[in-house]
């Protein structure tokens, strides 16, 4: 089925006083608050070039040309990847895109749409499959198969995809043929779309909500494009970094591999771990409280580090909840994240003299940070390679209590996208010392970002390089 635009405006509303209210179209999503009427409440077709107004977990995502503008997810190892619209208090609506599998191949290759997502972990989704379609309720990691239909085609071209949720029933179609009608326990959230093991493009989204059915009144996207700060420096790179760059004409994957997992653990409560913890290699999943996927701030971790203690030889996969938290002094021998959550690790040492080290190991596929750092002290991270991430290390840079932090980088290959190896507030007395990093596919402006660190409201990011003071960086190949 070949798709075809429908929708060429950009706006975006929200309820106010009753009344629907056009509001900048930045955010790049078309949508009116819920109404009870069959209006389109959410609707997006990419044709503004971004992805403003969807919240990513996992995956490469970015809008290409495939005909027309499309929003793809382009790494097929991903083990999940989605990307979140609307309001957690949406409840009765239908939930219709367009989806073509670019890579759609083995038993746990999936690609589709999600409705009343609680969470990343929790929502109804239909989803082609390899020769069929699915659809399943997803709570944690158990997944419930609720009807199925054979789709020789599955993975070849578009095809349309449509989920109705009402009450407690969710129903599914594929190129308007009826995967069923099911019971389902799952009663409000938002829309997403999604890959597992498998990546896609994603075009034509709309969501309505259902003709004479009460809706949340209150229900508005709160989704906004967020505002980049101008940077205000004027260092040159060249003046403090040592950049080496080659005639290499696209990203490639780091060369060191990754380890094979021995067996997979589903933590459903944070372990604290003192002294020394070997895991063997075994993939550690998050369950329960801490299975929802969600990337919000203040979540649990799945390990807890006392001070003087030792993580080794652990896989950590995904929902992965907030990581590893570090209370003091803590090293981190050979840890690979396949899928970051909120954040990968954070230290919240308590003295100025603890030290944070991360040595081997690799993190993959962070909207945001890798590495938190919210207590004082030093943190240093070595022989490491990450890809898709956003910050590899960010120094907090609101936190209601703040301190000089130090951080060290040596020998780390990363893979863009990237947008910066290290974060740090030199207001603050924030240092950072980097050398012998790789970027593939990187730019000398992804190595350093200076900001303005406040106790309350957002920082301010004053420079992209690296000053030479603040922060100081040599030996940066760029590829």
């Amino acid at each position: 089925m070949k798709h075809a635009k429908a929708l060429r405006g950009r706006r975006r509303a929200v309820l106010a006083g009753g009344f629907a209210v056009v509001v900048a179209a930045a955010a790049g999503i078309t949508a009116t608050a819920f109404a009870g009427s069959a209006d389109t409440s959410l609707s997006d077709d990419f044709e503004d070039g971004n992805s403003a107004g969807w919240s990513k977990s996992g995956g490469s995502w970015s809008v290409v040309a495939d005909g027309t503008k499309v929003l793809r997810q382009s790494d097929a190892g991903s083990s999940l990847a989605r990307q979140f619209a609307g309001d957690t208090g949406w409840t009765d609506y239908t939930f219709s895109a367009a989806v073509k599998a670019v890579s759609l191949t083995g038993d746990s290759a999936a690609a589709g749409i999600a409705a009343r997502a609680g969470g990343a972990h929790q929502f109804d989704r239909l989803v082609l499959v390899p020769l069929g379609a699915r659809l399943e309720e997803v709570r944690g990691s158990t997944v419930t198969v609720l009807g199925k239909v054979s789709l020789p085609s599955a993975a070849d071209g578009w095809h349309a995809l449509r989920v109705d949720v009402s009450g407690g029933t969710v129903s599914g179609y594929v190129d308007g043929v009826s995967v069923g009608s099911f019971r389902t326990g799952l009663t409000s959230g938002r829309v997403g779309l999604l890959t597992t093991a498998a990546a896609a493009s994603f075009d034509d989204v709309a969501v309505t909500s259902l003709l004479g059915i009460p809706v949340t009144p209150s229900a508005t996207l709160t989704a906004t494009a967020s505002a980049t700060a101008s940077p205000s420096a004027t260092a040159s790179a060249s003046a403090s970094a040592s950049v080496s760059p080659t005639t290499s004409s696209s990203p490639t994957a780091p060369a060191t591999s990754w380890p094979k997992a021995t067996g997979t653990t589903t933590l459903t409560a944070t372990k604290a771990v003192s002294g020394t913890f070997d895991g063997g290699n075994v993939e550690f999943i998050g369950g329960g409280d801490l299975g929802d996927g969600g990337q919000d701030e203040g979540q649990d971790p799945l390990f807890e580090l006392a001070d003087g203690a030792t993580l080794a030889n652990v896989i950590i996969g995904a929902p992965a909840a907030d990581g590893v938290h570090c209370k003091g002094s803590c090293t981190l021998r050979n840890v690979w994240w396949l899928d970051v959550g909120e954040d990968a690790a954070t230290f919240k040492g308590t003295a100025a003299t603890q030290t944070m080290t991360v040595t081997g190991g690799g993190a993959m596929h962070a909207s945001d940070k890798v590495f938190q750092h919210n207590g004082p002290g030093t943190f240093i991270i070595k022989n490491f390679q990450a890809s898709d991430i956003g910050k590899l290390y960010r120094s907090c840079g609101n936190c209601s209590k703040q301190f000089a932090r130090h951080v060290e980088i040596s020998d780390v290959t990363v893979t863009a996208p990237l947008k910066t190896l290290a974060g740090i507030n030199p207001n603050l007395g924030d240092t950072a010392t980097i050398t012998n990093a790789t970027l593939i596919g990187g730019t000398a402006k992804n190595v350093c970002a200076l900001f303005k660190g406040v106790t309350s409201g957002e920082p301010t990011q004053t420079s992209s390089v690296p000053d030479g003071v603040a922060c100081a960086a040599t030996g940066i190949t760029l590829k």
